[in-house]
């Protein structure tokens, strides 16, 4: 249970080398998988985390080797956010920056294919912030963390008397 079947620094190795690889093929995926889990989704990344667990401990299944291999992820992590705070060329590079989908009630369409959201979803994020329509927005944007945001147009006093 204590005893490892390989040096520790191996587990560090192994857990940075890991921690990388997936932080860029989930950035490589785009900011909208990330950002809203689907089934299939989550699927994914049970899967992926199944079939790097051996690429970390190299077969050693103690209980010393788990240990480390998880420091070194938290390790990972903690680095990096602490990192991307401070050099925002770093932040951008790994979160990405937010991208708009419809500047002045026109919908950006090659932008929306290049994020991979639907007409779907971006009419379910305009009626969560009570529009109906593209024409009635300002500027929606696409988070960094695949959350859109939505500025609606003011409207002015003639309009409003329409109504």
């Amino acid at each position: 249970m204590l005893a490892m079947a390989v040096p520790w620094w191996e587990f560090v190795v192994r857990g940075v080398a890991v921690y990388l690889f997936l932080l860029v093929f989930l950035r490589i995926t785009g900011r909208r998988q990330t950002g809203q889990y689907a089934p299939f989704d989550l699927v994914l990344l049970l899967i992926l985390s199944n079939a790097v667990q051996n690429s970390m401990n190299a077969g050693d299944n103690s209980l010393i080797g788990g240990l480390i291999s998880a420091s070194t992820l938290i390790a990972c992590h903690a680095l990096l956010s602490r990192l991307t705070y401070h050099f925002a060329s770093l932040r951008k590079l790994v979160n990405g920056k937010p991208k708009v989908l419809i500047h002045q009630g026109l919908v950006q369409p090659n932008l929306m294919t290049q994020e991979q959201v639907t007409a779907e979803d971006l009419a379910a994020a305009l009626r969560s912030n009570g529009c109906l329509n593209a024409h009635d927005v300002e500027r929606a944007t696409i988070e960094t963390n695949g959350q859109i945001t939505v500025v609606l147009r003011k409207r002015s006093s003639a309009e409003l008397g329409e109504a």
